[in-house]
């Protein structure tokens, strides 16, 4: 079991019974695009929020990146952690069809694929806290390095993110997030030279 400290915010009641069996930590659905109505819901997140802290981790497809982005406009940044599932294709077992968007959601994906996104959320430990990694990756590193702001730098972002394995909707921001809770600013500016 891995011990997490933050409240796991999920989208659905599948993907909270697929967590289940490998979080140990309080895991809490949106009930897909019900977080836009539910006033108590949404006051729960920013309790949980404000005293655990809040980890999101919801499907790479744009409903997703939709519920993602509407909490992160509702709760501090400071608050939140972000959790990536990569684009992984393919159909639930307990589906018919595969989804809109051909994506694996969070009940879909392997167990593995999992841990290494809260790995890269910097979220799993089992024992104490995890260390400081030193003077974080920057907006101007993204843009120094082509990756944020400049002609090209989405295509170079893809293949970054390719690389990573992370979603292709990630905006240059949630890379940030990613970037700085798996790799050192020294790390980073070597990942990129082997691009």
């Amino acid at each position: 079991m891995i011990r997490i400290r933050e409240a796991v915010i999920v989208e659905g009641k599948y993907d909270k019974i697929k967590l289940s069996s490998m979080i140990d930590g309080l895991i809490v659905e949106t009930r897909g695009f019900g977080i836009f109505k539910d006033k108590e819901q949404m006051a729960l997140l920013r309790r949980l929020a404000a005293t655990r802290g809040l980890l999101i981790l919801t499907d790479s497809d744009g409903a997703g990146f939709v519920i993602r982005n509407y909490l992160s406009g509702c709760i501090p940044k400071n608050q939140i952690k972000h959790a990536y599932i990569p684009d992984l294709f393919g159909k639930e077992k307990r589906k018919e069809k595969p989804s809109k968007e051909g994506k694996l959601g969070v009940e879909g994906v392997p167990a593995s694929v999992i841990r290494q996104a809260l790995e890269r959320a910097g979220v799993c430990f089992e024992d104490g806290e995890p260390e400081e990694k030193g003077p974080p990756i920057t907006k101007a590193d993204l843009m120094e390095a082509g990756l944020s702001g400049g002609e090209g730098s989405a295509e170079k972002r893809r293949l970054l993110q390719k690389k990573l394995e992370l979603p292709e909707r990630l905006s240059p921001n949630g890379l940030l997030q990613i970037l700085n809770a798996t790799m050192t600013r020294e790390e980073f500016f070597h990942l990129l030279q082997s691009l």
